[in-house]
């Protein structure tokens, strides 16, 4: 998302840019997402909900996102609903691979499978997604238990982080946090990303494989996020969902409980005798997930104009970071990540236009 929209919104301001993309299609974890761009309805949930995240980053998302949203509709880009369907939101949802297909058409100069261009002496915007994709960063960071599974493209490997760093740029809070979800402990490829999630710990009892249960059902916030960075700190990164006929009854997002649980790969059902420890009374079902990690909410320190920053706080020539690459957004909770993207991707843009 971040990549794309800098481009296109580059080229629609008159100015020529080379886009470098990793991969071998264009789109990056976007493309893998189920594609809903929100923002918080009122500024106090923003906060809230990412309590710790840096304000002024946050009150730039959550007022430029309905102009940013409009932007991206007079590209031709169209909704395929116009509602998020929770009542703490607002937003859009887009089919990912007709949005990327589209952003990417519009994009003057696409170099598909070269890695960031880092050229002393040129505007660069860092839009490589952050470093969930690399192993060493994310145990560096993030520190779990065990290496986390990757929910998300392959070719975010932190590209823009070691581009920053190198040129001397500072490191915004939240390093240790990240966005992702628990899964099904068993084989699942790109297209069971959304599908699969195991989106229900509210009505589960959550224990480890040492039979400690370790999160409480009144401690999950609405996101999960919460519950999966804990997962990822257990042994093995994994734990076991376990439910009672109560918690199958239970709906999150228009599927019910017992439909996900249906869903998910066999090998990852346990019967609750089977379980490595004593199941607690009436538990009727049991999943073993493991955290996976989609996006990482750390990274490089940036301002409101999408400038990276040094450690004194003053801007870094020539580069610009959007997407994920630029942290501490969500710092705390959780916000979306295509908002983010979005916004920032404008915000650097127009900064970099306005200095050509």
């Amino acid at each position: 998302m971040a990549g794309l929209v800098t481009s296109v919104r580059l080229r629609e301001l008159g100015v020529s840019a080379v886009t470098h993309e990793r991969g071998d299609r264009p789109g990056g974890s976007m493309l893998l997402s189920s594609c809903v761009i929100w923002r918080h309805r009122e500024w106090t949930d923003f906060r809230r909900e990412c309590p710790t995240g840096d304000e002024a980053l946050q009150r730039l998302v959550w007022e430029r996102l309905d102009g940013a949203l409009d932007w991206l509709r007079s590209q031709g880009a169209e909704p395929t609903e116009t509602d998020t369907g929770n009542p703490l939101t607002k937003g859009m949802r887009f089919d990912p691979g007709s949005l990327a297909e589209l952003l990417a058409g519009r994009v003057a100069d696409l170099r598909m499978g070269e890695p960031v261009a880092a050229a002393a002496g040129r505007p660069l915007v860092l839009c490589t997604g952050g470093f969930g994709a690399s192993r060493e960063l994310v145990d560096r960071y993030i520190g779990p238990a065990a290496p986390l599974r990757l929910r998300a493209n392959r070719w975010s490997q932190g590209d823009g982080l070691q581009v920053g760093l190198g040129r001397g740029a500072a490191l915004s809070a939240g390093l240790d946090e990240f966005y992702g979800r628990n899964m099904p402990d068993a084989h699942w490829d790109e297209s069971g990303l959304v599908p699969l999630s195991q989106l229900y710990a509210r009505f589960a009892r959550i224990f480890d494989e040492r039979g400690e249960e370790f999160f409480a059902a009144e401690d999950v916030t609405w996101s999960e996020t919460n519950v999966v960075e804990a997962t990822a700190h257990r042994p093995g990164a994994r734990a076991y969902y376990l439910l009672d006929e109560q918690g199958l009854l239970g709906e999150v997002r228009g599927r019910s409980v017992s439909e996900i649980v249906a869903a998910a790969p066999a090998s990852a059902k346990v019967a609750p005798h089977d379980l490595p420890f004593a199941a607690p009374a009436g538990t009727v079902a049991a999943v073993r997930v493991v955290a996976s990690i989609t996006h990482t909410i750390g990274g490089l320190r940036v301002d409101e104009r999408a400038r990276v920053l040094a450690e004194d706080g003053g801007a870094l020539p020539e580069l610009w970071a959007a997407g994920v690459d630029a942290g501490g957004v969500a710092t705390g909770g959780y916000a979306s990540g295509l908002a983010q993207a979005l916004v920032l991707g404008l915000a650097a843009a127009e900064d970099v236009a306005a200095g050509v």
